[in-house]
């Protein structure tokens, strides 16, 4: 079945779909693409919800164009449109759209013609919401001690990240395999009837659509909107400095691909990490009497936050032979560094763990995003949580319950107990991961000793 994006919204409870061939076409006849465009924006009517780091893109080296990033690279920045589109009023951009400088690449151009001996003027479309600044602007120094460790672990083994991830990662897969990685994992989760390619010349990436025969059903039976069939569009880019990102646009879960990132061995752990955490706790949260602003303040609960983002990253490595917390001890590190040192002598300091000069830069830019004059001091700490989200659940994985813990939504792991005897259990998803729990639990005992950490010294970090 081809569904038209833009039209599904408008169609009304009398338009009845096609219900899509039970096998769906073979797995190797991929419509030719269009060419690919541009990485997906936060345009109106858009909200991010979550990003997947260490991709690649197709872009500018310091010498000009035709380079491929080296795929040690960071969660995309969005570029904004330039204008307001509508008449429906001006509507803030969305965070990531905000904190993203302007001439952030001719700055950069200046950066690389200096010997990276300049520190960055950065500008903004619009100013940074002080609130947003206030809230992000301290570091913690915390826990870089196991980010040290982690990363120089890391080299120790392997020499470089490159290295690394060449002889972890496998090889780049093709569209179409990629097209039957996700086809598979969907099934695995039991939420998909078929996987089809979406037709539409008004959208520059090859997508899919992730249809649920279940929701087909209920659509039958309810006589409901046609767009209670599509469970997640899926675009497949090379212009993506991430490996994945998740939105919410036009009312649909949104899931970008970098073509470019889609590795092997590692693209069913973005999917664990995209589709396994965040989309099905998003899904379970819509059940539950919490799911908006004022439920979560009725039963008090904590932050989803460093939770959710720490399970999601524990998740992307989870069935690694060699489960490195690579991105999240990195991004912790540079954040800390950066709230005590200008751009330049951060991008100075990173070279002792990071060669490849376009990959630091796009770390420093995102440490310090949110600054205008980068030579003093100063970070955005958004990215901290990675790590600290995965050591905190590390530390208590033992009296977590993990299915309950994605049953109840968007919640932290310290209220899960609380939470249990009020929570809509019905209907709820797991991740197929999970099904077996000894083997999960064994995967997360081999993250802690792969990255040299251990009991006592998590108990020492986080005292009950």
């Amino acid at each position: 079945m081809v569904l038209d994006p833009g039209a599904a919204g408008g169609l009304g409870a009398s338009a009845a779909p096609r219900l899509p061939h039970r096998h769906g076409p073979p797995l190797c006849s991929c419509p030719s693409p269009p060419a690919p465009g541009p990485a997906p924006r936060c345009p109106r009517g858009t909200r991010r919800l979550s990003e997947t780091g260490a991709g690649m893109r197709r872009g500018e080296s310091a010498g000009g164009r035709g380079g491929m990033r080296a795929a040690a690279s960071l969660p995309h920045i969005a570029r904004g449109r330039g204008g307001d589109e509508g008449g429906g009023g001006r509507r803030s951009p969305c965070l990531l759209v905000a904190l993203r400088p302007r001439n952030v690449e001719a700055e950069r151009e200046r950066f690389f013609r200096a010997s990276f001996a300049y520190d960055p003027q950065f500008e903004y479309a619009e100013p940074v919401p002080a609130a947003v600044l206030d809230k992000y602007g301290a570091a913690s120094d915390r826990f870089v001690a196991q980010a040290i460790r982690i990363i120089r672990t890391v080299l120790e083994k392997y020499g470089t990240y490159e290295s690394f991830e060449v002889a972890t990662g496998g090889r780049l897969l093709s569209k179409c395999q990629i097209w039957s990685v996700i086809r598979k994992y969907m099934q695995k989760e039991g939420c998909v009837g078929e996987v089809v390619p979406l037709a539409d010349a008004s959208l520059s990436q090859i997508c899919f659509l992730i249809v649920s025969l279940d929701a087909i059903e209920l659509l039958y039976r309810e006589k409901e909107f046609l767009l209670r069939i599509i469970e997640v569009v899926v675009q497949l880019t090379d212009d993506l400095l991430s490996q994945a990102v998740m939105m919410v646009e036009d009312s649909r879960p949104t899931l970008a691909i970098n073509l470019a990132g889609a590795r092997q061995h590692w693209l069913e752990g973005m999917l664990r990490h995209e589709i396994g955490t965040h989309y099905i706790r998003g899904v379970n949260n819509t059940r539950q009497p919490w799911h908006s602003s004022e439920g979560r303040k009725q039963y008090s609960l904590k932050p989803a936050n460093p939770t959710e983002e720490g399970l999601a990253s524990l998740h992307s490595v989870l069935f690694r032979k060699q489960p490195f917390l690579w991105r999240a001890a990195l991004l912790y590190y540079t954040i800390e560094r950066a709230s005590r040192l200008s751009f330049s002598a951060l991008f100075q300091d990173l070279e002792q763990y990071v060669q490849d000069a376009s990959v630091r830069w796009e770390y420093c830019v995102r440490a310090k995003r949110g600054q205008t004059d980068t030579s003093q001091p100063g970070c955005f700490s958004k990215d901290q949580v990675y790590l600290d989200g995965i050591l905190r659940i590390l530390r208590h994985r033992q009296t977590i319950d993990f299915p309950l813990l994605a049953a109840l939504g968007k919640v932290s792991y310290e209220d899960v107990n609380r939470l249990k005897k009020f929570g809509v259990l019905e209907k709820t998803r797991i991740p197929h991961f999970m099904q077996d729990l000894e083997r999960y639990m064994k995967q997360l005992d081999h993250i802690v000793t792969t990255n040299g950490l251990n009991e006592e010294e998590l108990e020492q970090l986080l005292p009950d």
